[in-house]
């Protein structure tokens, strides 16, 4: 046989598969309605494991495992299927349309905002980028945002989650798992760092240099050239740069943004430091409560996972029958857990599409944990 034939008997062989597939829908829909009568689980593990074990004995060895990767997807669509006959609206997609209808129209301008570190940290600049009047609170760690916009004392907290050149913010998403708050807005912002030091000291007199762990690695090719430099570990960029100007010495310098040099009365001795000009920083706002403001197009989840094969293929491929865009995949160790994590998920999907809904349903079927952060826009400065 040529190609052509071959390609002919497969088509024939789709056309029969489909009208298959459709009448096992139909049956789909008239068990999801049993089980909404007689309160009857959607998910059955047993009897799929069942069907696996009998179809997966009616191919040759050689199929066995394409086999058992067709049923879990049949599996898979079915449940989705009927979740959304049993459940037209779950209660997290009545959440968000609270959410909707209770939020402003437009993002506010004023705003107390609390942020880490201290007057001239990246955070500052990030939060000045989304508020037009903030009234920022300078609080001592990432832990202490997330207490103060839990407890009330500010609207707002600004937080870094992401580093282009550095990666994640491990601390941040290690609290994400603590504290209960919502996700309303995001930045991407463009970081350049400098050295600076107190005025007239040189580069090849700096023996001690201040900065977050962050922006030290941000900069290691630079620091890499330096000889027999020691580097210190800082809270903030800022507080490295506010702290060599207090220590007034003449051997240490601060890595930070260049307009730490006229609020603490420093010089800069070195520019444009980081790795690489494309350095972006992603900073997170949140709130106690969820807002959504109109255009929001991406979404943040959290949520473990059953510690067996395929659970996290299997939350994948709802993003991929859906249609969604998945932009971000963070996973983080669980404590007190053996090798099991807590995934976080960042997709780009409108709020008001109805496959979120469908996947708010599915997931909530599939994990042990599962946790909307969410809705929001993102802006690039």
């Amino acid at each position: 046989m040529n190609m052509e034939n071959l390609r002919n008997e497969i088509d024939e062989i789709d056309d029969s598969l489909v009208k298959l597939f459709e009448k096992r829908m139909q049956s789909t829909a008239q068990l999801a309605k049993y089980k909404k009568e007689h309160s009857v689980p959607v998910s059955d593990r047993t009897r799929e494991r069942e069907i696996i074990y009998r179809m997966s004995g009616k191919v040759t060895p050689e199929l066995a495992g394409y086999t058992k990767s067709l049923y879990n997807t049949l599996f898979d669509l079915s449940k989705s299927y009927q979740n959304s006959l049993i459940s037209p609206e779950s209660k997290l997609a009545s959440e968000i349309k609270k959410s909707l209808e209770g939020s402003e129209k437009l993002f506010p301008e004023r705003a107390v905002v609390a942020c880490q570190g201290t007057e001239g940290a990246y955070s500052q600049f990030a939060c000045d980028r989304m508020f037009k009047y903030p009234e920022i609170m300078y609080v001592n760690s990432f832990d202490s945002v997330f207490e103060a916009v839990g407890r009330g004392l500010c609207r707002y907290g600004i937080l870094p989650l992401e580093n282009s050149t550095a990666g994640s913010v491990t601390a941040v998403y290690e609290l994400m798992q603590k504290h209960k708050f919502y996700i309303v807005g995001s930045i991407k912002l463009c970081i350049s760092h400098s050295l600076l030091a107190a005025p007239g000291v040189r580069l090849d007199g700096v023996k001690e240099i201040f900065s977050h762990e962050q922006a030290i690695n941000q900069c290691s090719k630079f620091l890499s050239e330096l000889k027999d430099v020691k580097i210190t570990v800082c809270a903030n960029t800022a507080e490295a740069a506010k702290s060599v100007a207090d220590f007034g010495r003449t051997d240490c310098a601060a890595i930070c943004s260049g307009d730490c040099a006229e609020l603490y009365g420093l010089s800069e001795i070195a520019s444009g430091i980081s790795n690489t000009e494309n350095n972006y920083t992603r900073f997170i706002c949140i709130s106690k409560n969820p807002e959504i403001y109109p255009g929001a197009d991406r979404t943040s989840l959290m949520m473990t996972l059953p510690h067996k094969p395929g659970s996290l293929y299997n939350v994948l491929s709802k993003f991929y029958s859906l249609g969604i865009n998945l932009r971000k995949l963070e996973s983080r160790p669980l404590p007190d857990r053996e090798f099991e994590f807590m995934f976080y998920f960042d997709l780009e999907c409108s709020v008001y599409a109805p496959e979120m809904e469908r996947l708010f349903q599915d997931l909530d079927e599939e994990s042990e944990y599962f946790r909307y952060l969410g809705t929001y826009n993102e802006v690039i400065c």
